[in-house]
């Protein structure tokens, strides 16, 4: 058996602490072709359960808590809690599809069995099938999401020989445990300083409320979903002319998108109104194939004041690269070892207390997560499209995340379906900023003026 570290147990507790929110990441592929008979789909997903374990597993609590929860081999495991076949109705267009995507992430996945599902979708248009496989967020972060569906593909060769991922680490031992403990009242004091001092601006952000804004606020429990597409090349085009990376143009889109979602609704932020949480990976490259949670967070406005694209651009590039630069992400990752050192009672406490607590900081959610770089194929078909689906809590009422397969970027909305009837205009807003800020940039190399916004050096 294995314990959930802290962050993978709070994802839990935050999902117990709001009967409104569903915490499944999924990932939605769009497929070439005819869709194929259940043992041909049967066998995708024998291959991921010989490639993850943890797929047989689920979760087991001890009473009170006092000790962290492990995951343990499900004895009554049975696929037919986990596959599902269903049809789009009517045209089966994509926005069939984005309706049912969002069906899918309000429903929660069953704590009595290992917490995913795989959804085989028939009946999309165009001579296209697609499937959903979701998972629950104390299973899997972003990349451990993709992971998990490459798992589910056809054989590649950059997979682990023997077509199984390396064994996913057990508990630490009693050796390394009891050095741990020993060296802990020496090294925690200075570990917590280090730790506290660079996370202040970030706990200071998360709580102070903003001037407000309709992003933010108390959540349904039913979801809608959209996507918008990009050219990784056309963004590889942007970075390069201004100097920024494919990230600062994406996070820049969704400044200007959301600009003009709030313009939309009468609304006008001030400078720092819109404050997204930015999970960042610090998931090491021979993690790749585990299935748990490596990721850290940083918090940063939006620029949705500033009017020019190419300011808001370069403002994007500030922001990110002055939060990188003060440690916040690492800083919070110590702070996240130093809590597995813990009792499980008082982590578990803690976090139940803290997901209680309603937060004003926060606006949204924006994720990057790089996808397989080769074509995949599932079933012997050709994966055209991943759609990458996260889910919405906390009071943020929009999540984006960002997933980039072969040439493509994809942004997957999901918000809140009361409060957000207006998600397409989100949708459209980031590739109408994308095509403004293309052409800005092919205006640039041919020598014409492209605005005030000075080119970051």
């Amino acid at each position: 058996m294995t314990e959930l570290s802290p962050l993978d147990t709070g994802f839990m507790e935050l999902e117990d602490s709001d009967r409104h929110i569903s915490l499944g990441i999924a990932a939605a592929a769009i497929i070439a072709g005819p869709p194929p008979s259940r043992a041909e789909f049967r066998a995708g997903v024998d291959r991921a359960l010989r490639r993850h374990r943890r797929l047989r597993q689920r979760v087991r609590r001890s009473p009170l808590d006092v000790t962290a929860p492990v995951w343990e081999d499900d004895p009554d495991f049975d696929l037919g809690h986990h596959i599902r076949w269903t049809a789009l109705p009517g045209t089966g267009d994509d926005a069939a599809m984005c309706e049912l995507i969002a069906t899918e992430l309000t429903e929660r996945l069953d704590r009595d069995h290992p917490l995913w599902e795989a959804v085989m979708v028939d009946h999309l248009a165009g001579d296209r099938w697609a499937v959903i496989v979701k998972a629950h967020h104390s299973m899997v972060d972003g990349v451990a999401g993709i992971t998990l569906f490459e798992s589910f593909c056809d054989a590649a060769a950059d997979w682990p020989q023997r077509g199984r991922a390396p064994a996913e680490p057990a508990s630490r031992g009693m050796r390394q445990w009891i050095g741990q403990a020993v060296r802990l009242p020496f090294t925690a004091p200075w570990a917590a300083v280090r730790s506290a001092r660079t996370l202040v601006p970030v706990l200071l952000a998360a709580v102070t409320p903003t001037s407000g804004t309709s992003l933010n606020g108390p959540i349904g429990r039913q979801r809608r979903y959209a996507v918008a597409r990009a050219s990784l090349t056309e963004m590889r085009e942007i970075g390069a002319a201004f100097g920024v990376t494919i990230n600062d143009v994406a996070v820049a889109a969704l400044a200007g998108a959301y600009r003009r979602l709030l313009a939309a609704r009468g609304e006008r932020p001030a400078s720092g109104a819109v404050r997204i949480l930015v999970p960042v990976s610090v998931r090491a490259v021979n993690a790749k194939y585990v299935l748990d949670n490596r990721v850290s967070a940083m918090i940063t406005r939006l620029p949705t004041e500033l009017e020019d694209p190419l300011e808001r651009l370069c403002a994007v590039h500030d922001h990110i690269a002055r939060h990188r630069s003060r440690g916040e992400a690492e800083a919070e990752r110590s702070l996240l070892s130093l809590a597995g050192l813990l009792p499980s009672a008082i982590v578990a406490w803690t976090l139940r207390t803290a997901s209680r607590v309603p937060q004003r900081g926060v606006a949204a959610l924006a994720t990057n997560v790089p996808g397989p770089r080769r074509p995949l194929r599932l079933a012997g078909h050709d994966v055209l499209e991943i759609w990458p689906c996260i889910p919405v809590a906390m009071r943020v009422r929009t999540t984006v995340a960002i997933l980039s397969y072969t040439d493509r970027l994809t942004f997957g909305i999901t918000a809140d379906y009361d409060s957000t009837p207006d998600i397409d205009v989100l949708a459209s807003g980031i590739a109408d900023e994308i095509a403004v800020l293309l052409d800005r940039a092919r205006r640039r190399a041919d020598g014409a003026d492209v605005g005030t916004g000075k080119p970051v050096g």
